[in-house]
């Protein structure tokens, strides 16, 4: 049996002075009216799986107005084991905890993978490369010990390159150490990288199918260093990412920025073998990343051995009857949902029937 979080509860978070909710192994459905606590409530269960939150909000914003500390605790079984997760908020921090030990945010990354889809993300597809970036090395820091280290830490290279390349009249030759360190760093994130993404591309590309009526979706990943990438090993991508980056040095220089590397990857998809950035309709958009969502979903129980957490935060209302009746199919599947929704009407009695409903009142 996988993970399944039983219980959270909430104390002096957002706009909840106490409460708790108890959650279905299945699906829990979270209706109510706008503006009384059900994004709250996904933003919460999000934090104690993840250590972060999609809104990137300070720690001050966390708390209820008039509060100065907060909690989300929550109660996690499955497997013989029982963990007791929980952050604590302060105007100024958060702490984690699991079974009582304080622990980092990053130790909670794989205790329970979460996937979250959220009206922001139908920006997926035509927004900048950035997000969709994010969303690849997001899933992967949950399914991979490591990763997110991998990720900080090359990122934090690039940023400390690019504040040298903004001071004036630098000596070209004192780059060498940082395109050292960034082309390292560079070569194990991109091999981690294109690893997942081969593993995901073909599930997005056959339940985009699925769901569009079998048209086709192909899945591009796109290196600033060059398509032979992928046919290298760690330490000829290495070799590679420092070529590219001492070739481009003079433009990095006018630029004031380090123009090749993961930071400047992208991925493409290609509906019938157009880009989907340029052509894509609206419905073909939400589409690709249904697919994408219900990719993850399907790879992390695979890569970590049991299905993750599913948190849908209002997109029903964002699909259209067949991407909600997909969704809903999907749901069935017995990953654990939590949703939210301002109206049932968008699900069938047979499926409100095995959910467990908690309304919100305000």
């Amino acid at each position: 049996m996988s993970l399944r979080i039983q219980r959270i509860r909430l104390t002096d978070f957002r706009n909840f002075s106490d409460a708790e909710v108890t959650l279905a192994s299945g699906m829990t459905v979270l209706v109510g009216h706008n503006a009384v606590g059900k994004t709250n409530t996904i933003e919460a269960l999000q934090l104690l799986t993840t250590g972060t939150s999609f809104r990137h909000p300070r720690s001050s914003e966390l708390l209820r107005i008039g509060a100065d500390t907060g909690r989300i605790e929550s109660r996690i079984e499955g497997d013989g084991r029982v963990l007791d997760v929980c952050c604590t908020i302060t105007t100024s921090r958060r702490t984690f905890s699991k079974n009582g030990k304080t622990c980092k945010a990053a130790d909670l990354l794989g205790t329970l993978m979460s996937i979250l889809f959220c009206p922001d993300d139908l920006s997926f597809v035509k927004g900048s490369a950035r997000i969709r970036r994010e969303e690849l090395d997001g899933f992967g820091s949950q399914a991979h010990p490591g990763y997110n280290r991998v990720v900080k830490t090359y990122l934090r290279s690039v940023e400390q390159r690019n504040s040298f390349l903004k001071e004036p009249d630098i000596d070209p030759s004192l780059l060498d150490a940082w395109d050292e360190s960034i082309a390292t760093g560079a070569a194990v994130l991109l091999g981690h990288r294109l690893s997942l993404f081969h593993k995901l591309a073909p599930i997005v590309s056959r339940i985009y199918s699925e769901i569009a009526s079998g048209e086709t979706l192909e899945c591009r990943y796109v290196c600033s260093a060059g398509s032979d990438v992928e046919q290298m090993n760690k330490e000829e991508l290495r070799e590679h990412l420092w070529t590219k980056l001492h070739e481009g040095r003079s433009d990095d220089i006018r630029r004031q920025q380090t123009l090749i590397g993961p930071h400047r990857d992208d991925i493409a998809f290609l509906i019938q073998g157009k880009d989907a950035r340029a052509f894509a309709s609206q419905g073909q958009q939400r589409s690709i990343v249904l697919a994408w969502k219900m990719a993850e979903v399907e790879l992390a129980q695979t890569l970590v051995g049991q299905k993750p957490l599913l948190l849908l935060d209002d997109v029903m209302s964002e699909l259209d009857e067949t991407r909600r009746a997909a969704m809903c199919t999907f749901i069935e599947t017995g990953v654990q949902t939590v949703l939210t929704t301002t109206n049932l009407g968008y699900f069938s009695p047979s499926l409100l029937d095995q959910a467990k409903v908690v309304t919100f009142d305000g």
